[in-house]
């Protein structure tokens, strides 16, 4: 998800876009839902997630759910393994 309008267009324009659809991920609208689980973007329970956002705190983004603070490489270095993974291990 981008983190506003001027990052979604930028992203748009350089065709990320296309590129995470096209490995199966989903391209939302920039927003906060998950920051603060709104709208039932929301983390379950016992489940963790990796946030680039220092905004988080225990319960942000949901009850007993486990946010871990990352850089944007960590962060899509997780979203490529589908577990929370270090980027300088990627590609060897």
């Amino acid at each position: 998800m981008p983190g506003s309008e001027n990052v979604k267009r930028d992203a748009v324009a350089e065709g990320l876009d296309k590129i995470f659809t096209d490995a199966g991920f989903e391209w939302r609208e920039p927003g906060c839902s998950m920051c603060l689980a709104a709208n039932g973007d929301l983390v379950p329970r016992g489940m963790r997630a990796v946030s680039t956002s220092n905004r988080n705190f225990v319960g942000r983004q949901g009850p007993q759910a486990r946010t871990h603070l990352a850089s944007p490489a960590s962060a899509a270095a997780s979203a490529i393994a589908g577990a929370i993974a270090d980027v300088r291990m990627m590609g060897r």
